[in-house]
């Protein structure tokens, strides 16, 4: 018998995939909690329904929300990363040696507990001895952390449950306090074509907060439509000032320094979004 596993994206559309076998199926303090070896995606990591990772597509994601950011900022001592339990995210912030400290808080640490153990290629720099990992509040991090980070990274689920508060306008407030005079901030922003109202408050809300703001997009086959954008505000520097040349050296699989200033080529009907 062939066994599948759905997620619902909206009302009337979802992908599926055929699995294996299901690691884990835990209801934690905060969400429903799932680990599943899949026949396409290798291990795949759900909350609440939704694919948050999986072991064939992570690397687009996790390298996307942290290399554009590192690479513009100048002197990213100090990261903080909000979310991001399965370590993608540090796993990317490590590759840059001029990163002392990262700090990841996730208000689950179920979710640390097991994608250590069942996603060893995403979250093994968690141990990495510059990397604090700090299970609470990321909500309230922020607000207990002024003018402390250089970069702080939003690797958040989509807005429902315990992230509602990750796409609010008091959020982007606080990250805004919690950064350094010249510090700035990236955030996943879901997809335009399901989530086209959701794009357009969050880049109402940071163009309010942040001098400079910036949407770009990746593709990401997992997540709903595929079509997946990231916003960042800054209070000095612009990522469409960095030249390619001046992008040092490190592995990846998506990102690119020929790819940083075409990832904010939107296609038109997103850069009608955020006008």
């Amino acid at each position: 018998m062939e066994l599948w596993y759905t997620e619902k994206q909206t009302d009337n559309y979802g992908i599926t995939a055929r699995i294996k076998e299901t690691f884990v199926r835990e209801q934690t303090a905060f969400q429903d909690l799932a680990m599943i070896d899949t026949v396409e995606w290798g291990t795949m990591l759900t909350l609440d329904g939704m694919v948050m990772t999986t072991v064939k597509d992570e690397f687009v994601y996790h390298e996307m929300v942290a290399h554009p950011a590192l690479v513009t900022h100048p002197n990213p001592k100090h990261v903080l990363v909000v979310g991001g339990g399965d370590g993608g995210v540090i796993r990317e912030i490590m590759k840059h040696p001029k990163v002392e400290k990262a700090v990841l808080v996730d208000i689950d640490g179920k979710v640390i507990e097991y994608s250590k153990k069942y996603l060893p290629t995403i979250a093994g720099e968690l141990d990495n001895p510059r990397v604090e990992v700090i299970v609470n509040d990321g909500y309230m991090h922020i607000h207990d952390h002024k003018n402390t980070y250089d970069l702080i990274m939003v690797d958040s689920t989509e807005p429902v449950g315990p992230a509602v508060e990750l796409f609010s306008k008091g959020f982007y407030q606080g990250i805004y306090d919690a950064l350094k005079e010249d510090g700035m901030f990236v955030a996943q922003t879901d997809n335009p074509w399901f989530k086209a109202d959701l794009i357009q408050t969050v880049n109402r809300d940071v163009k309010e907060i942040f001098p400079i703001v910036r949407v770009y997009a990746a593709n990401i086959p997992t997540y709903p439509s595929g079509l997946w954008t990231f916003t960042m505000g800054s209070k000095v520097y612009d990522p469409l000032q960095v030249e390619e040349a001046s992008i040092p050296e490190f592995t990846t699989k998506y990102y690119s320094p020929r790819l940083h200033k075409a990832a904010f080529a939107l296609p038109k009907f997103v850069e009608d979004l955020v006008k």
